[in-house]
Parts: structure tokens; C-alpha cells; sequence
């Protein structure tokens, strides 16, 4: 009896402490489970799919937490109570939510977009707003880029969805390779093309820029897989030197991360 009585008294708390429970748990089990169906599709599934799913995973966590949330809620009387008053003047309470909300919706509404439209996928090199590196992750409502030099940026979905933003492997997923040269002031550039172009003939060596500090050479090293495009610059970047130095020129290469920004 003492037992029941308990029970009896406390039933709204037990309820809403089981609902938050269940909902963790089950939450948790999703979580697992469709990440290692990811895990185990890595290598069979497209970036787009990839994309898609890991967003689908989050948004579905989300979404269990939140109803057992909710479940546990409606317990109470008083909240009962508060959310009748808060739907009879829901036109106000909609207003005060939505703004305090603003910024943490409108990231998760650009991150589901993202998921859809795909404007980046997972793997791919993008540069927005002069950064440049591999999406690493698209989460609910930030997406993380590797840099060349491994530093991570995270960018709001919200942000990410509305600025203008150079993607290299939308189409196809392969990127060219490139490498700069600097010639110094006075030095012969038609000599210093002619050298590179007989070392290297499919480079299609171009001039670039001119300025007071000298002229700077771009050597193009055709397309490669993403993977592979930091050592075949380096090979790159030595093949230029070597063939200007062996016609009598001298030169200077520009850092990696330099060259991709330019």
C-alpha cells in the first residue's frame, strides 16, 4: 500500500523521468545504427548520399530527444497550464520564440536545405569568403572545413547557405593542379617560358601577374584526384625549378596554400 501510494503520488514525475530516458536511449540506439550503416557504406555511397544521410541521422536524433522532451512535459499540470496560456496568446509567444530562436533555426533550416540542394558535399574543396579547404563534416547547423594545413573552420549553415562560394569538385572529382613561379625584375621571361615548356611540355606554362617585386609563372600539372593533388603540385613545384635553373634562371616557388587562394 505504502508502495502504491508512492507510485501513485509521484506517477507524473516517474512518467516524464521514463520519457526522457526512453527517449535518450532511443535516440542513442538510432544514432548507432544508422551511423555504422554509414560507416559500413562509406565506400559505396556518393558524397550527395553521404551528405544526405548524415544529416538525415542528426535531424532524426533531434527529433527523438525532443518528443520525449515534450512527453515529459505534459506531466505537469503546470506546464499544461502555461502552454494553454502561451497558445491563447500564440501570435506573441510565436514572435518571442522565433526571435530568440532565429539564429539556431535558421542554421538548422540551411543545414537541411543543404542536404537537399547540395551545394557541398562531403570531400569536397570549397573556398567561401577567401578560406579554402574539404568539407569534413555538414552538421544540423554548422559544417567543418580542413584546411591545407589541417585547421578547422566552422562555418553556420546559415552562412554557409547564403554566400557565393567557389566548389572545385561539384562536377567532377578531380582538381587541377597548379604551381607558381616568381621570376625576379629584369629576369628574361621569354626564356624562363621556353624553358619550362620544353621541360615541360603538357604544363602549359602562362604568364600570371606582373609586379614590382617581379613575374609570376603559372605551370598547369593537369587534373588528378583530390587525394593526390598536394603531391603532385610538390612534384610539380621541383620540375619548374629544376628546369629553370638547369636554362641558367633563377626562381621561386609560392607556398602551397598561397597559390590555391590566388
Amino acid at each position: 500500500m505504502v508502495a502504491e501510494s508512492w507510485t501513485s503520488r509521484h506517477s507524473p514525475e516517474l512518467t516524464a523521468i521514463g520519457s526522457i530516458l526512453i527517449a535518450i536511449v532511443a535516440a542513442f540506439i538510432v544514432d548507432r545504427l544508422m551511423l555504422r550503416h554509414e560507416k559500413r557504406s562509406a565506400d559505396d555511397l556518393s558524397p550527395g548520399i553521404s551528405t544526405r544521410l548524415r544529416i538525415l541521422r542528426r535531424v532524426t536524433t533531434v527529433t527523438i530527444l525532443v518528443v520525449g522532451v515534450v512527453i515529459a512535459l505534459t506531466q505537469f499540470a503546470a506546464v499544461n497550464k502555461a502552454a494553454a496560456a502561451l497558445l491563447a496568446s500564440g501570435a506573441i509567444a510565436a514572435a518571442v520564440i522565433g526571435f530568440a530562436a532565429r539564429t539556431t533555426l535558421a542554421n538548422a533550416i540551411a543545414g537541411i536545405l543543404i542536404a537537399v540542394a547540395q551545394p557541398v558535399r562531403l570531400g569536397d574543396l570549397v573556398t567561401i569568403e577567401g578560406e579554402t579547404g574539404v568539407v569534413e563534416d555538414v552538421r544540423l547547423t554548422y559544417t567543418f572545413l580542413r584546411t591545407a594545413d589541417n585547421v578547422r573552420i566552422i562555418i553556420p549553415n546559415e552562412r554557409l547557405a547564403s554566400s557565393v562560394m567557389r566548389n572545385a569538385t561539384l562536377v567532377s572529382a578531380t582538381v587541377g593542379v597548379r604551381a607558381s613561379i616568381w621570376l625576379k625584375p629584369g629576369d628574361d621571361i621569354e626564356a624562363a617560358l621556353k624553358a619550362l615548356r620544353t621541360a615541360l611540355p603538357d604544363a602549359a606554362p602562362r604568364i600570371a601577374e606582373t609586379t614590382a617585386e617581379g613575374v609570376r609563372i603559372v605551370v598547369a600539372g593537369g587534373n588528378v584526384p583530390l587525394a593526390e593533388r598536394d603531391e603532385r603540385e610538390g612534384e610539380l613545384y621541383d620540375a619548374a625549378l629544376s628546369a629553370l635553373h638547369g636554362a641558367g634562371r633563377s626562381g621561386r616557388t609560392t607556398a602551397a596554400h598561397d597559390e590555391r587562394r590566388s
